[in-house]
């Protein structure tokens, strides 16, 4: 199972499950995040955090634990 967190700049994925419990998965979806939604990874920071994306025509910021939570095809 591939996650957000293992994609690379400039790939474009498409969202099949979030993993995650209460308010952090409350978080991802109020970004606008939720399945079937395509994320474009716009920019990796060095050491993986945070992650910039485009989510719906809006650029977000991810942390990799949030990421991590994001299954992806």
């Amino acid at each position: 199972m591939k996650t957000l967190k293992d994609v690379s700049c400039g790939e474009t994925v498409k969202v099949t499950k979030l993993t995650g419990e209460g308010p952090v998965k409350r978080r991802i979806m109020d970004m606008g995040i939720t399945k079937g939604v395509d994320i474009f990874v716009r920019k990796v920071a060095p050491l993986g955090d945070p992650i910039e994306v485009t989510v719906r025509g809006y650029e977000l910021t991810l942390r990799k634990a949030d990421a991590e939570m994001i299954s992806v095809e």
